[in-house]
């Protein structure tokens, strides 16, 4: 169920529409441009990797890469 509830793009809206809240009100406050742009780099980033890593290949589990080190005669 968690699945379909969490999707990376429902969670991209999400950080964009939390990260927009906080840079309105550190305008609001007084904070200056430059501060705003840089809390907007820092929360939109992790999105940004985040919707890049999601349509990748899946990582490798435990039994595979050890299967793969025994199958090379690796110990």
């Amino acid at each position: 169920m968690l699945n379909t509830v969490f999707t990376p793009s429902r969670i991209i809206v999400g950080l964009a529409a939390g990260t927009a809240l906080i840079v309105a009100a550190g305008l609001a406050v007084g904070a200056s441009l430059s501060t705003a742009i840089f809390v907007l780099a820092l929360f939109t980033t992790p999105g940004i990797v985040m919707a890049l890593l999601a349509h990748s290949a899946p990582s490798p589990s435990v039994a595979q890469i050890l299967y793969a080190v025994t199958k090379d005669g690796r110990s």
